[in-house]
């Protein structure tokens, strides 16, 4: 194992074992509105970003604004992740950790599907088994629970569009991050003011001084696993990365279950199983498609 594959694989591993066991972080902020959470995760990510991008004497980031399609496709970007983090934070608060993990169990085969629309990419057999044991599990959730897993489907593919809008975005993670932030940031000042109960803002004085501290940290704990995830792709092939990701909603499934002890039906073990496997899958079709394309 060479030098590179080996910092790649902490790096994207340490990337992943943080954004998996950060639902305990959204707990410990739970007492803070998950709108008026997300909108200090926009404002403090772009301050943050863009000490970081203005450190580095980088502002190419900032040209994004002088071309109209890239300014569109970071708008839209910027909505979808939005929107991604917003569900994810009220599914923490609200006690739905379990189905977050499942909607990034199924993000990486809503990703193939999204490619073979837009991009016309071609699906191996395995990947085509791999998201029908993935529709099936869904299915059968659906039946049993009376309702469309919307917490898992709107997590997956909201993350799943965001991808798809940053493959043809040539920016680094942080410059993407810093884009999109700043896109965002009307949007983010005007969750501020959302009567989302009586008295507005003014239950924040209310709270313990450690949980808004705790607030003040949303910055970073969107940037470092964004910023770690990003050298550790640059160094590793996507069959590893693509078995690597599989860490956080599996440290996030093991949180809710053991931690949060967040009820869990026994026919949900029928349809974990199935996603798992359906994840298996998915994780043998890119070694696959690696040793062949190794082999050409």
């Amino acid at each position: 194992m060479n030098k590179s594959f080996s910092k790649g694989v902490f790096f994207a591993a340490l990337s992943y074992i943080l954004w998996g066991i950060f639902p305990f972080y959204w707990k410990l902020v739970a007492e803070i509105k998950p709108l008026h959470i997300l909108a200090f995760r926009i404002v403090l990510s772009l301050l943050l970003v863009s000490v970081i991008l203005f450190a580095r004497k980088n502002f190419a980031w900032l040209g994004f604004f002088r071309d109209r399609k890239k300014r569109l496709l970071m708008a839209l970007a910027a909505v979808a992740i939005c929107v991604n983090w917003g569900l994810y934070i009220t599914a923490i608060s609200m006690g739905h950790t379990i189905e977050a993990s499942l909607g990034y169990y199924i993000n990486p085969l809503v990703s193939i599907v999204l490619g073979l629309c837009f991009f016309r990419e071609k699906l191996a057999p395995l990947q085509w088994l791999a998201f029908a044991f993935a529709a099936v599990g869904v299915l059968i959730l659906t039946v049993f629970s009376r309702t469309v897993p919307w917490i898992s489907l709107g997590l997956a593919f909201t993350f799943g569009f965001y991808s798809l809008l940053k493959k043809t975005i040539s920016l680094s993670a942080l410059e993407s991050l810093g884009a999109e932030t700043l896109i965002a940031l009307p949007l983010g000042v005007l969750f501020f003011f959302v009567p989302v109960e009586a008295g507005g803002l003014s239950y924040l004085a209310r709270l313990p001084v450690h949980v808004l501290l705790l607030l003040l940290l949303s910055g970073a704990v969107t940037t470092l696993p964004l910023y770690l995830f990003a050298k550790g792709a640059k160094l590793l092939p996507l069959s590893t990365i693509g078995f690597i990701q599989f860490i956080n909603p599996t440290l996030t499934f093991l949180e809710g279950y053991f931690v949060f002890r967040e009820s869990f039906p026994v026919q949900n073990f029928i349809v974990f199983g199935l996603i798992w496997f359906a994840a298996i899958l998915y994780i043998i079709s890119l070694k696959v498609a690696s040793r062949r394309k190794n082999n050409v």
